[in-house]
């Protein structure tokens, strides 16, 4: 369903972010609520949409 997209999408920016800035988002929680929200709003854009882009100010450590 929905939320298992959504878990998809943030688990694949985990492991992206994870390897061009070798940091764990999974230890951040306000950088985790933020990208969730970000995955689901991008989901969202997509249901109307053929692309969406996620970007997020300051995710992690500044």
């Amino acid at each position: 369903g929905g939320e298992d997209f959504d878990n998809r999408m943030v688990n694949h920016f985990i492991q992206e972010f994870q390897r061009k800035h070798k940091k764990d988002l999974r230890s951040n929680k306000r950088a985790l609520r933020r990208l969730k929200t970000a995955c689901e709003r991008a989901k969202r854009t997509l249901s109307s949409s053929t692309q969406a882009s996620v970007e997020i100010d300051s995710l992690f450590e500044g």
